[in-house]
Protein backbone atom coordinates (compact mmCIF):
# COMPACT_ATOMS: atom_id res chain seq x y z
CA UNK A 1 0.00 0.00 0.00
CA UNK A 2 0.98 3.59 -0.49
CA UNK A 3 0.89 6.73 1.07
CA UNK A 4 -1.38 9.86 -0.28
CA UNK A 5 1.12 11.76 -2.36
CA UNK A 6 3.95 8.75 -2.45
CA UNK A 7 5.12 8.47 -6.16
CA UNK A 8 4.40 5.12 -7.11
CA UNK A 9 6.46 3.96 -9.79
CA UNK A 10 4.67 3.19 -13.31
CA UNK A 11 1.91 5.12 -12.65
CA UNK A 12 2.50 8.28 -14.63
CA UNK A 13 2.41 5.36 -17.46
CA UNK A 14 -0.51 3.89 -15.85
CA UNK A 15 -2.90 6.95 -16.15
CA UNK A 16 -1.65 8.13 -19.20
CA UNK A 17 -4.68 5.96 -21.60
CA UNK A 18 -2.90 4.13 -24.50
CA UNK A 19 -5.49 4.48 -27.46
CA UNK A 20 -5.00 2.31 -30.39
CA UNK A 21 -6.53 3.31 -33.96
CA UNK A 22 -9.63 2.04 -34.72
CA UNK A 23 -8.68 0.31 -38.30
CA UNK A 24 -11.92 -0.45 -39.80
CA UNK A 25 -12.61 -2.63 -43.03
CA UNK A 26 -13.49 -1.11 -45.82
CA UNK A 27 -15.67 -3.68 -47.11
CA UNK A 28 -17.82 -3.93 -43.72
CA UNK A 29 -17.95 -0.39 -43.65
CA UNK A 30 -19.40 -0.39 -46.75
CA UNK A 31 -22.03 -3.16 -45.81
CA UNK A 32 -23.19 -1.63 -42.70
CA UNK A 33 -23.93 1.62 -44.62
CA UNK A 34 -25.90 -1.04 -47.37
CA UNK A 35 -27.90 -2.32 -44.60
CA UNK A 36 -28.66 1.03 -43.08
CA UNK A 37 -29.52 2.37 -46.21
CA UNK A 38 -31.73 -0.36 -47.37
CA UNK A 39 -33.67 -1.53 -43.67
CA UNK A 40 -33.37 2.70 -43.50
CA UNK A 41 -36.16 2.41 -46.68
CA UNK A 42 -39.55 1.91 -45.21
CA UNK A 43 -41.12 -0.44 -47.61
CA UNK A 44 -37.88 -2.88 -46.76
CA UNK A 45 -39.36 -2.63 -42.70
CA UNK A 46 -42.73 -2.73 -44.18
CA UNK A 47 -42.41 -6.62 -46.02
CA UNK A 48 -40.48 -7.37 -42.69
CA UNK A 49 -42.71 -6.91 -40.91
CA UNK A 50 -45.32 -8.36 -42.76
CA UNK A 51 -43.54 -11.45 -43.48
CA UNK A 52 -42.90 -11.71 -39.88
CA UNK A 53 -45.97 -11.54 -39.00
CA UNK A 54 -48.21 -13.65 -41.98
CA UNK A 55 -45.05 -16.16 -42.55
CA UNK A 56 -45.14 -17.37 -46.30
CA UNK A 57 -46.79 -14.81 -48.46
CA UNK A 58 -47.93 -14.34 -52.14
CA UNK A 59 -46.76 -11.68 -54.25
CA UNK A 60 -50.00 -10.17 -55.00
CA UNK A 61 -51.23 -10.19 -50.87
CA UNK A 62 -47.61 -9.18 -49.84
CA UNK A 63 -48.22 -5.75 -51.54
CA UNK A 64 -52.02 -5.51 -50.22
CA UNK A 65 -50.80 -6.46 -46.68
CA UNK A 66 -47.88 -3.85 -47.23
CA UNK A 67 -49.46 -1.03 -48.31
CA UNK A 68 -49.75 1.74 -50.26
CA UNK A 69 -46.41 0.23 -52.79
CA UNK A 70 -46.42 -0.21 -56.44
CA UNK A 71 -46.08 -3.68 -57.87
CA UNK A 72 -42.96 -2.20 -59.21
CA UNK A 73 -41.50 -0.71 -55.95
CA UNK A 74 -42.49 -4.03 -54.04
CA UNK A 75 -40.65 -5.79 -56.74
CA UNK A 76 -37.67 -3.71 -56.35
CA UNK A 77 -37.63 -4.05 -52.44
CA UNK A 78 -38.30 -8.17 -52.64
CA UNK A 79 -35.72 -8.65 -55.10
CA UNK A 80 -33.25 -6.11 -53.23
CA UNK A 81 -34.20 -8.66 -49.85
CA UNK A 82 -33.64 -12.10 -51.64
CA UNK A 83 -30.34 -10.45 -52.87
CA UNK A 84 -29.34 -9.84 -49.40
CA UNK A 85 -30.50 -13.26 -48.22
CA UNK A 86 -33.35 -11.92 -46.54
CA UNK A 87 -36.52 -13.51 -48.05
CA UNK A 88 -37.20 -16.39 -50.39
CA UNK A 89 -38.65 -16.60 -53.28
CA UNK A 90 -40.39 -19.14 -54.26
CA UNK A 91 -41.97 -19.98 -57.56
CA UNK A 92 -44.29 -22.79 -58.44
CA UNK A 93 -44.68 -24.46 -61.95
CA UNK A 94 -48.56 -23.70 -62.23
CA UNK A 95 -50.24 -21.48 -64.49
CA UNK A 96 -50.36 -18.43 -64.02
CA UNK A 97 -47.20 -19.13 -61.97
CA UNK A 98 -47.73 -18.53 -58.01
CA UNK A 99 -44.95 -16.51 -56.51
CA UNK A 100 -44.16 -16.45 -52.64
CA UNK A 101 -41.67 -15.39 -50.41
CA UNK A 102 -40.69 -16.05 -47.13
CA UNK A 103 -38.32 -14.43 -44.38
CA UNK A 104 -34.92 -16.35 -44.09
CA UNK A 105 -33.03 -17.13 -41.01
CA UNK A 106 -31.35 -13.96 -41.68
CA UNK A 107 -34.32 -11.81 -43.04
CA UNK A 108 -35.81 -12.61 -39.08
CA UNK A 109 -32.82 -11.90 -37.54
CA UNK A 110 -32.60 -8.37 -38.64
CA UNK A 111 -36.43 -7.77 -37.95
CA UNK A 112 -35.20 -8.73 -34.29
CA UNK A 113 -32.34 -6.40 -34.11
CA UNK A 114 -35.16 -3.67 -35.23
CA UNK A 115 -37.18 -4.63 -33.24
CA UNK A 116 -35.10 -2.55 -30.58
CA UNK A 117 -36.68 0.69 -32.48
CA UNK A 118 -40.15 -0.43 -31.88
CA UNK A 119 -39.79 -0.73 -28.41
CA UNK A 120 -37.59 2.50 -28.20
CA UNK A 121 -40.49 4.39 -30.05
CA UNK A 122 -42.97 3.03 -27.78
CA UNK A 123 -41.11 3.92 -24.87
CA UNK A 124 -40.16 7.50 -26.04
CA UNK A 125 -43.10 8.27 -28.55
CA UNK A 126 -44.87 10.85 -26.02
CA UNK A 127 -41.58 12.76 -25.44
CA UNK A 128 -41.20 12.75 -29.04
CA UNK A 129 -44.38 14.33 -29.81
CA UNK A 130 -43.51 17.14 -26.95
CA UNK A 131 -40.57 17.95 -28.56
CA UNK A 132 -42.26 17.85 -31.81
CA UNK A 133 -44.84 20.26 -30.48
CA UNK A 134 -42.33 22.84 -28.77
CA UNK A 135 -40.43 22.88 -31.56
CA UNK A 136 -43.62 23.75 -33.76
CA UNK A 137 -44.45 26.60 -30.78
CA UNK A 138 -40.93 28.09 -31.52
CA UNK A 139 -40.59 28.08 -35.20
Amino acid sequence: MHRPGEKVPGAKAAKAKVRTPVVTDPRLEALVREIIERVADKWTMLVLEVLEEHGVVRFTRLGELVGGVSQKMLTKTVRQMERDGLVTRTVHPVIPPRVEYELTELGRSLGEAFCGVWIWAARHGGEIERARAAFKQRV
